[in-house]
């Protein structure tokens, strides 16, 4: 295990590649050369968790959390009943946790660095940001490169910032919900964020505001053998309303790259949420995130979450429903192409009268891959009045690809409402035979197939990232026929 030399504080960014230096495969596996002036090194230690907080100017507090997520993150054994097999290729000693140039987050593109500015170019985050945001924040390895908001937005009294200036400059109000929604000691992995986390999102939207247009995260992973941990915390006070979408990208290295990230959603009082997430890792990445949302009187918080790409993906993103008639959401669509496994699903807790959860899951297993629905549904014999709703439908392309369902449904009393469905499904070749013979090709034919069968949960996403959606699942049906 490596600690970070003394040095390395002192080290210079080395000088901006020019763009001939990149490395370009695809859309979105590229990287530049590493230009960190800030290297946390190998393996996760005290050592690591000091270096961390000392350039990052944390707080005492911040740091004292931090060192007990680290003594937590070191007890907790790996869970032994979920993924066990893949998660038994995670070396922790071979990642690095903090990478930096050192720099603050600019508020215009043209003050970014010009490598960083060109990977975001080639992704369409500044097009996106004219067309239909609100505001844009843009994280690069460990740390925000650029964070915007519009003016108009930032006047109604938004606050949309790093979670490092949300902590600093706003400690009145990140401090009372931080680390409340989702503990330390959750899981092996919300410990390890909490231990090592930087970059991420923090936003506060005053009571009755409501942001009419979204704002949106987009997370990068540039460096090899690399972790990336960013921590997100989003409160929308009494009535007000947001919308908040990420999006996420990584170039495929040989060896392995880790990305866990904490969550945490707060809806006041009728109050709504919306987190959108359309996610095309790299099948070198784990990832492995906790997210969870807090439901009070009369709120709603919806995940609409898309999974594709990455070696193995384990999350479940939650909503505890704490005041009455409280609502809870989670749409989910998942595609496990050979080499990957998507575990995903959702857990719902009721914890209130009245309330209401709805959870729609639809999975597509290509070539060898593997998609696992995992979920969790709570209704305590207390409570009166509540009513779930879970489906659970997987489409399996080829005969070598698999899927399996694994719901959890406790429901104590006789005062409620809950129903669950689930099928699996394979694409007919009578079908794929008929759009042949209309033209199509075999490829075109299960593209659209596939389309077919997440389309009414893809008009749940935003208009921008249903189009990427679309285009993201005609590559991943190239060459996975035949």
């Amino acid at each position: 295990m490596v600690s970070a030399p003394d040095t390395t504080l002192e080290a210079q960014a080395s000088e901006i590649p020019d763009i001939s230096d990149i490395k370009v495969d695809s859309v979105g596996d590229f990287t530049f050369p590493e230009r960190n002036k800030y290297d946390s090194g190998f393996g996760i230690t005290e050592k690591t968790v000091d270096y961390i907080a000392d350039v990052k100017g944390d707080p005492d507090w911040i740091r004292e959390f931090r060192h007990k997520a680290l003594k937590v993150f070191q007890e907790k054994p790996m869970p032994t009943h979920w993924a066990t097999k893949d998660l038994e290729n995670i070396k922790f000693d071979e990642f690095r946790y903090y990478l930096s140039d050192g720099q603050k987050p600019k508020r215009s593109w043209d003050d970014v660095p010009e490598d960083v500015k060109k990977t975001f170019d080639r992704l369409g985050i500044p097009e996106q940001e004219r067309k239909f945001l609100a505001g844009v924040e843009a994280q690069y390895d460990s740390e925000a490169a650029y964070s915007n908001i519009k003016a108009a937005v930032e006047e109604q009294g938004v606050i949309f910032v790093n979670s490092t200036e949300g902590l600093h400059k706003y400690p009145e109000i990140f401090k009372k919900w931080f680390g409340k929604v989702i503990p330390t000691g959750d899981n092996k992995f919300s410990a390890l964020n909490s231990a090592v986390f930087s970059g991420g999102s923090f936003i506060y939207v005053p009571p009755g505001v409501k942001v009419k247009h979204p704002l949106q995260a987009y997370f990068r992973i540039n460096s090899e053998q690399f972790g990336q941990f960013e921590r997100t915390l989003i409160i929308a006070d009494e009535g007000a309303e947001v919308m908040y979408m990420e999006g996420c990208t990584a170039p495929k290295f040989e060896t392995a790259t880790l990305h866990s990230a904490v969550v945490e959603l707060v809806a006041m009082k009728g109050a709504k949420i919306q987190y959108v997430t359309v996610q095309n890792w790299s099948s070198n990445v784990f990832n492995l995130v906790t997210k969870r949302g807090i439901a009070h009187e009369d709120a709603e918080v919806r995940w609409i979450d898309c999974n594709i790409g990455s070696r193995l993906t384990m999350k479940y993103p939650g909503v505890i429903m704490k005041g009455k008639r409280a609502r809870g959401e989670v749409i989910s669509i998942a595609l496990a192409n050979s080499g990957q496994h998507q575990d995903t699903g959702a857990k719902m807790v009721h914890a209130a009268d009245d309330t209401t959860s709805n959870v729609i899951s639809k999975s597509i297993s290509i070539g060898q891959g593997r998609s696992t629905y995992r979920g969790l549904v709570h209704i305590p014999k207390h409570l009166k009045g509540c009513k779930n709703n879970t489906e659970c439908d997987a489409l399996l392309i080829n005969s070598n690809s698999h899927t399996d369902t694994y719901p959890a449904i406790s429901v104590r009393g006789n005062q409620h409402s809950t129903q669950h469905e689930a099928s699996v499904s394979q694409v007919s070749a009578d079908q794929i035979f008929y759009l042949m013979q209309r033209g199509l090709t075999e490829a075109e034919a299960m593209s659209l197939s596939v389309n077919g069968f997440i389309n009414d949960l893809v008009k749940e996403f935003p208009m921008e990232y249903s189009v990427e959606l679309k285009r993201l699942i005609d590559l991943e049906m190239e060459g996975s026929v035949g």
